[in-house]
C-alpha cells in the first residue's frame, strides 16, 4: 500500500508540474500571440493596408500562432505531437479540396484588396457585368448597376477576366460619329460641329476638340468628332451634344441620312 502510494503521489507531482507548465505555456502564449498581432496590425495600420486584408492577416497569424502553443502545451505533456501535425494536414488537405472554390475566392480577394485594380465609388466592368462598386471582400465584389440592379460576383470570376475601370482617370474621351448627305455643305457642317463642341464650357480646351471627316460611307460622309471632359461630364457631354447636333443640322438644312426603302408597284 505504501509503494502504490508513493507511486501515486510521484505520477502525480510529475505530471502535476507538467500540466501547471503546459497550462502556463498556452496562457502566456495565446497572451505574446495578442500582443504579436497587436503589433502587426499598428504596423499594417501605419503602411495604410486595406481593412479587410489587415483584419484576415491577423486572423490567420493568430490561428497559426494557436496551433503552434497548442502543440507545444501537449507535447510538454509527453503527447506525440507527431501525430496530431498528421491529423490536421489531412485535415487541413480535406478542407482545401472541399472549399477550393471558397479558397480561391478568398485568394482573388487579397490580390484585389492588395493591388487595388479599382475601389469603392468606381464604375467599372468586371467579371463581364458593369456597375458602381459598392463593396469588395474577401469573397466577392458587389455593384450597383445603372438601373439600381445589385450583382454579387465571386472574387476568382473578377480576377480572371478583364477589368475596365471608367473612373480611373480624372477625364474621359468622348468619341461621336455624325453622318451627311452627300448633297450638304461640308465646309458648313463641320464648322457648326466646331462651334457646338467649342461653346460647351464642359469640354476641355486640352487636348483640343478634334473634328474630322473619317468616312466616306455609302450613303453618307461620316464625321468623327473626339472631345474630353472630366469624369463626372462624360455622360452629360454626350448626349448633350449628340442633341446639339441633331437640332443645329435642322437649322441650317443639313441632313443625317437614314435607311429608306422604296416600294414601287409593278402593274
Amino acid at each position: 500500500m505504501e509503494f502504490s502510494l508513493d507511486t501515486l503521489i510521484y505520477y502525480i507531482t510529475l505530471y502535476g508540474i507538467k500540466l501547471i507548465v503546459s497550462i502556463a505555456i498556452f496562457v502566456i502564449g495565446k497572451k505574446i500571440a495578442a500582443w504579436v498581432v497587436a503589433v502587426t496590425k499598428k504596423l499594417m495600420d501605419k503602411s495604410k493596408l486595406d481593412e479587410t486584408l489587415s483584419k484576415f492577416l491577423c486572423n490567420v497569424i493568430y490561428g497559426l500562432l494557436l496551433v503552434l502553443i497548442v502543440l507545444s502545451a501537449l507535447s510538454n505533456l509527453g503527447v506525440n505531437t507527431t501525430s496530431f501535425v498528421a491529423i490536421l494536414g489531412a485535415a487541413g488537405l480535406a478542407v482545401g479540396l472541399a472549399f477550393k472554390d471558397t479558397f480561391a475566392n478568398i485568394g482573388a480577394g487579397v490580390l484585389l484588396i492588395f493591388f487595388r485594380p479599382f475601389k469603392v465609388g468606381d464604375f467599372v466592368n468586371a467579371g463581364g457585368e458593369s456597375g458602381s462598386v459598392e463593396e469588395i471582400n474577401l469573397f466577392s465584389v458587389i455593384m450597383n448597376t445603372g438601373d439600381n440592379k445589385k450583382i454579387i460576383i465571386p472574387n476568382s470570376s473578377v480576377i480572371g477576366k478583364a477589368i475596365t475601370n471608367f473612373s480611373a482617370n480624372p477625364t474621359r474621351r468622348v468619341d461621336l460619329v455624325f453622318g451627311i448627305s452627300y448633297d450638304d455643305d461640308l465646309k458648313l457642317a463641320k464648322q457648326t460641329l466646331l462651334d457646338i463642341v467649342n461653346s460647351d464650357e464642359r469640354i476641355l480646351k486640352t487636348p483640343a476638340p478634334f473634328v474630322a471627316v473619317s468616312e466616306l460611307a455609302e450613303s453618307s460622309v461620316n464625321f468623327v468628332v473626339r472631345v474630353w471632359a472630366k469624369q463626372e461630364d462624360y455622360w452629360g457631354v454626350n448626349f448633350d451634344t449628340i442633341e446639339k447636333v441633331k437640332l443645329a443640322f435642322d437649322e441650317k438644312g443639313i441632313s443625317i441620312p437614314f435607311p429608306q426603302m422604296d416600294i414601287r408597284t409593278i402593274k
